[in-house]
């Protein structure tokens, strides 16, 4: 068996920490989209927020509602990843603008942002569970 010439093993030596370089940049920047997709950026206790549906996107990589609240702020509020929310029976038919809105959720971490993600919607008495393991009691 030959052993790689001097030249490939130079090639081979300098090729190694541009992998890494890249492989670490990648990382880096998937990272705050992994954090933000996960639980860990919200409050662990729940809160209800009432209030009228203002615009709803079906887009990944998540549904989105914006609700007016009575004190007039409006919430950003991401339901579950597409197939979630459409087998909670939510789907771009379900509500629209001007509909009235309960939802259960948990809140951003950074109570500056008006910001939460859906553990259930309610829209016309009718429940959507997006993470029904999450309900508990309530």
């Amino acid at each position: 068996m030959s052993r790689p010439s001097s030249l490939h093993r130079s090639r081979l030596r300098s090729s190694i920490p541009l992998a890494a370089a890249l492989a670490l940049a990648l990382g880096v920047a998937a990272a705050p989209a992994f954090a933000h997709h996960g639980w860990s950026w919200a409050d662990g206790d729940k809160m209800t927020l009432t209030g009228t549906i203002r615009s709803i996107s079906m887009a990944p990589p998540h549904p989105t509602l914006h609700v007016a609240a009575s004190d007039g702020t409006v919430w950003r509020v991401d339901l579950g990843n597409p197939r979630q929310t459409e087998a909670s029976g939510f789907t771009a038919d379900t509500a629209k603008p001007g509909d009235a809105v309960t939802v259960l959720g948990n809140r951003s971490r950074d109570h500056a942002q008006a910001h939460m993600k859906a553990v259930r919607i309610t829209i016309a008495g009718k429940n959507y569970d997006m993470y029904p393991e999450r309900i508990g009691d309530g």
